[in-house]
């Protein structure tokens, strides 16, 4: 049986069980009060006979007689007489009047008067009026007793007996207890209604699904959820968060974020829009920043039986993607820079060995002179030649290259000063490589002639400490400087990305903070120089050797 019809079934029996026990409740409290009311109008009869001046004169002087009084004197007598008008007027089973003796001196049966009552009447003769339910000669009766006082004084001289027959009693319990079964009836039908309002409610919040189903389900979503390397974000249509991940945790750097809203959580405003279900769907090659890391977004809609369930968002840490490939990407240029060097150096020993072959000797000294003068890479007027790294030449002259294909100049400051050799090329290539991309567009995008980038390089034991400037128009938002932001729709640079609104810079950053450095903006320039930035870089360089 399905979860949900057995959910019905018990709550109809419930409702069914409350609604007898009530209806029980209801009737005993229903003969209760006829009961009660039985007795009441009783003693209400028996109270107003027992004022009667002459009942209580005849029945004083009928105690006070030596003898007895036979049941020939009394049948027909005033004492019968006043005792079956009462019980014509009132309906009462019997009226029964005794004297002080118990002796009978009215009752229904004209055989029974003149004998004794066959129920106790010393109460009476205390002077105490009672009520119950007693057996007697007319059977089972609700009754009162209430004592006849002698004329003008408060001695007790008799009794008169009042009693209501059950049959008389009960006249109105059927329309009592009808009225119940109506209640009754009423109350099981609201109650069948709201069992199958419940019963629809508790299926449409559970989809269908029973028990054990969702039982398999909570243990299929544990397994995959935290059984994946991805993370992994359901998200309400109005924004709510009912589905996190510990990868997804790790990776947006919240900590149990189930029922927040996703805009409370502080990421930045790109990556918020990415996984808002209101927002559209983010570009498939987009990617976000999230701290430190870099992350790519997945977001699909569920539904389920036609009704909307919000969004799933898979998101996929591509930090370390990012990070090889910028380090790919120095890797790449170092050997851009090194094919270059090995053909110019080819083209001077060519041109050397010339001029010794034609006997020039003092032409061929005077041109390896200016060769060793100017270093290993004929960098365009970018005093490459004051670096004596090799690898960091290499990097520093591939991109003076480039940048003057672009009409910017690439120069390494007078200050330089590196006396170690570069222990990891790859981390230095990387943010060494990043800062003087952003440096060139800088002053690609800036109006400032001569469009110029200046590096200065100074190492202390293992650690290299980078400065880049630039001659650009300084960075507008440093805030969001190292926030990340999302690719432009058309593919171009987004706002501002000049300064590493990208990706760059938080990969830059990420790399140096690994190794214990950091990359920060230090002087953010404006309308009289361009931005400066500054990295440190520790671990990265080995001292030189002694010869």
């Amino acid at each position: 049986m399905r979860f949900a019809d057995s959910m019905l079934l018990l709550l109809l029996g419930c409702v069914v069980a409350v609604v007898a026990v009530c209806l029980a409740v209801f009737a005993w409290l229903g003969v209760q009060q006829l009961r009660a009311e039985a007795q009441g109008e009783a003693l209400s009869i028996a109270r107003t006979v027992a004022e009667n001046p002459d009942v209580r004169a005849a029945v004083a002087a009928y105690s006070a007689a030596p003898a007895a009084p036979t049941g020939a004197e009394l049948r027909g007598g005033p004492m019968a007489v006043s005792a079956a008008a009462v019980e014509s007027r009132t309906g009462a089973l019997f009226v029964v009047l005794t004297d002080d003796r118990g002796i009978r001196l009215a009752h229904p049966d004209p055989d029974r008067i003149g004998e004794r009552v066959s129920t106790p009447f010393a109460a009476a003769l205390r002077g105490e009026e009672t009520v119950s339910w007693e057996r007697g000669t007319l059977g089972e009766s609700a009754r009162a007793k209430v004592p006849i006082f002698a004329p003008g004084t408060e001695r007790p001289v008799g009794e008169v007996s009042v009693g209501f027959a059950p049959a008389s009693v009960f006249d109105d319990l059927p329309t009592l207890l009808a009225g119940v079964a109506l209640a009754a009836v009423a109350a099981l039908s609201i109650g069948i209604l709201a069992a199958a309002l419940l019963r629809r409610r508790l299926e449409r919040l559970t989809l269908g699904l029973q028990p054990e189903e969702l039982t398999a389900l909570v243990q299929q979503q544990a397994a995959v959820l935290d059984g994946v390397g991805d993370g992994v974000v359901g998200i309400t249509p109005d924004g709510v968060i009912r589905v996190c991940n510990t990868a997804a945790e790790r990776m947006l750097g919240v900590a149990d974020p189930v029922g927040e809203r996703i805009s409370a959580l502080g990421l930045s405003p790109e990556l918020t829009a990415a996984l808002d279900a209101s927002a559209p769907p983010p570009e498939p090659s987009a990617a976000f920043s999230s701290g430190e890391r870099i992350l790519y977004v997945d977001r699909r809609w569920v539904r389920r039986h036609g009704r909307d369930l919000g969004v799933v968002a898979v998101l996929r840490d591509r930090t370390d993607l990012m990070t090889l490939s910028q380090r790919l990407d120095a890797v790449g240029s170092m050997a851009n820079a090194l094919r270059a060097q090995r053909h110019e150096f080819a083209n001077r020993v060519h041109v050397a060995a010339g001029l010794i072959d034609a006997g020039r000797i003092a032409d061929a000294r005077s041109f390896l002179d200016e060769l060793r003068s100017r270093g290993p890479i004929a960098a365009p007027g970018g005093h490459v030649e004051r670096l004596d790294e090799p690898l960091l030449q290499a990097i520093v002259g591939a991109k003076a290259i480039e940048a003057a294909e672009r009409g910017v100049q690439v120069v390494v400051a007078e200050g330089t000063f590196v006396r170690g050799r570069l222990a990891a090329p790859e981390d230095v290539g990387a943010v060494l490589g990043n800062l003087i991309d952003n440096a060139v567009r800088a002053a690609l995008a800036g109006d400032r002639e001569p469009r110029r980038v200046e590096i200065e390089l100074l190492d202390d034991d293992d650690v290299l400490a980078i400065t880049v400037a630039d001659s650009g128009a300084g960075v507008a938002e440093p805030g969001r400087l190292f926030s990340g932001g999302e690719a432009a729709p058309s593919g171009g640079e987004p706002v501002d990305a000049v300064h590493g609104h990208g990706i760059g810079l938080p990969l830059s950053r990420d790399l140096a903070r690994r190794r214990g450095g950091d990359v920060w903006l230090a002087d953010p320039g404006g309308t009289s120089s361009g931005a400066t930035f500054c990295a440190r870089l520790p671990g990265v360089m080995s001292p030189m050797e002694e010869p």
